[in-house]
């Protein structure tokens, strides 16, 4: 090198790296312990979210890699993160430090696998947005906002179970809950972009519970979040004196705004208990370093592991008030409430018959039903769903008139629980009421005027139709409203078609 005292290293397997602890900061740090078949993708994970990667060497062999970051400060920022947090690499802890060595030498063709994945990730980058690129190397963007979709929503999602989960990879100051395309989203604000970067790397495309509340995370285009309310849907952590404000809207985005990222409807989002600490495993902080980290360009999918939330404690009997007498009966609140899990129990109060109890199968599904259908319209009514403090439905009495029988049903042992067979496909397809309905288990000789008839005749005005493509079993239906879309799939789901064929009828995030 031109510089006497610089010291360098290269791949060539002849050349022997004494490597011992070092204090003095370095561009250059020293990954050991690493799996003996670990990939350079691998070990970009663990470095990118600090900054951008200027040159890598793996020395397999030896179970090392060195890694040189664009910047000492990106190095020194990584190494102290990482001496408060074990790194990992598929579970298995490894250590990185400071190199003696101050720059890397690539020159050699025993590593070019690493500098072609170097390469791959920063095109990739450049190609989805998601880096900045700045001379040598590649690194994520420097926003500490990150946007969140949570995908299969089957347990509701709040902001004490974000903040529960991202506070682990640094301090989170605001989270703005909203509801978006029928999904539920979320923007949070980190006081550093690097505990956003390292965030995302580490989470992206995990799941909250076991195998649903999927997240998917990006940089938003906004640097700061403005907010206004502290209650159920957006919360400022330094601003402990804001009012709760009115139910909309709870929060703005600052000057400067983005159609990705203003829009704040909140449907989904109550008021549940807090999770506690103790729903979080001693180790969640060592997936920051699990095997792939979703990186763009990263040649294998990332893992969906289980953040393991324990889901909510609590009754699983709901209250529904402001029915409509005339019209609501057992079936009815059966039929609606069982898109959101396998309700057990219907009581129609006999003195207050605008009221209804209904019991769910476990406090989680109770949850996921009240988050969906609190203050949706049914029969005219704006309906209210809360918790009840009964912990059961009681069938009535031997003594109770013939009416008052009427209006308990027993439904635990029904065939039309959607959700009775574990790891069932249903789990993943739960949506809030839409006016667009997902049709199912539609015979091959059943056409699109048939099924077009079968809801105008009911009353329903349809306005778009569509099979599906591949699969002409399934087709969605665009109504006039979401009230008409709840009223039709309470009239026909099991609906049947033909001799041996029932309708299966569901809401969708889709539109036509």
């Amino acid at each position: 090198m031109s510089t006497s005292n610089l010291s360098t290293v290269d791949s060539s397997d002849r050349l022997r790296v004494p490597e011992r602890a070092q204090c003095v900061p370095s561009q250059v740090l020293h990954l050991r312990h690493l799996p003996a078949d670990v990939s350079e993708e691998e070990v970009l994970a663990l470095a990118l979210p600090f900054g951008r990667v200027s040159k890598l060497i793996t020395l397999k062999h030896k179970n090392q890699a060195f890694v040189e970051m664009a910047s000492e400060e990106a190095a020194v920022t990584m190494v102290n993160y990482y001496t408060s947090t074990m790194p990992t690499v598929r579970n298995h802890p490894i250590f990185i430090q400071y190199s003696t060595h101050r720059e890397l030498k690539t020159d050699n063709l025993t590593n070019q696998r690493a500098q072609v994945a170097l390469q791959t990730i920063g095109v990739a980058a450049v190609h989805s947005g998601n880096m900045a690129s700045g001379g040598e190397g590649w690194g994520f963007s420097s926003s500490p906002v990150l946007r969140i979709i949570v995908e299969n929503l089957f347990y509701p999602v709040t902001l004490e179970v974000l903040q529960q989960i991202f506070n682990k990879f640094g301090s989170v100051l605001k989270i703005i809950t909203f509801t978006r395309n029928s999904q539920f989203q979320a923007l949070l604000q980190f006081s550093d972009a690097v505990h956003a970067q390292h965030a995302k790397a580490a989470l992206d495309g995990q799941n909250i519970y076991n195998g649903c509340c999927t997240l998917r995370i990006n940089f938003s285009k906004l640097s700061t979040l403005n907010v206004k309310y502290n209650n159920d849907k957006s919360r400022d952590y330094t601003r402990a004196d804001l009012p709760t404000g009115e139910p909309e809207p709870a929060a703005t985005f600052g000057e400067e705004r983005s159609a990705d990222d203003a829009t704040t409807a909140y449907k989904y989002c109550v008021a549940l208990p807090q999770y506690g600490a103790a729903a979080f495993p001693s180790t969640f902080h060592q997936h920051t370093g699990m095997s792939v980290a979703a990186v763009p360009g990263s040649l294998v999918s990332p893992p969906r592991v289980s953040l393991q939330v324990a889901p909510p404690a609590g009754h699983s009997v709901l209250l529904v008030s402001n029915l409509n007498p005339e019209s609501v009966s057992p079936h009815c609140l059966f039929i609606l409430f069982g898109v959101y899990g396998d309700v057990q129990r219907v009581k129609i109060l006999f003195n207050k018959q605008e009221n209804a109890l209904i019991q769910m199968s476990d406090a989680t599904q109770a949850q996921l039903a009240m988050s969906h259908l609190n203050g949706q319209r049914l029969h005219g009514n704006m309906i209210r769903v809360t918790l009840s403090k009964h912990p059961v439905v009681q069938l009535p009495r031997g003594g109770a008139g013939q009416e008052e029988q009427a209006l308990t049903r027993d439904f635990s042992g029904s065939a039309l629980h959607r959700f009775k067979k574990p790891g069932s496909k249903n789990f993943n397809n739960i949506f809030p009421p839409s006016a667009t309905l997902h049709l199912s288990n539609i015979p091959l000789s059943i056409g699109e005027e048939v099924l077009k008839d079968l809801f105008s005749s009911g009353g329903f005005t349809v306005k778009a139709f569509k099979f599906f493509q591949k699969d002409r079993k399934m087709a969605l239906m665009q109504l006039a409203s979401v009230e008409e879309a709840i009223e039709a799939l309470i009239a026909l789901h099991d609906q049947q078609l033909d001799h041996n064929q029932h309708l299966r009828v569901s809401f969708s995030k889709s539109t036509i």
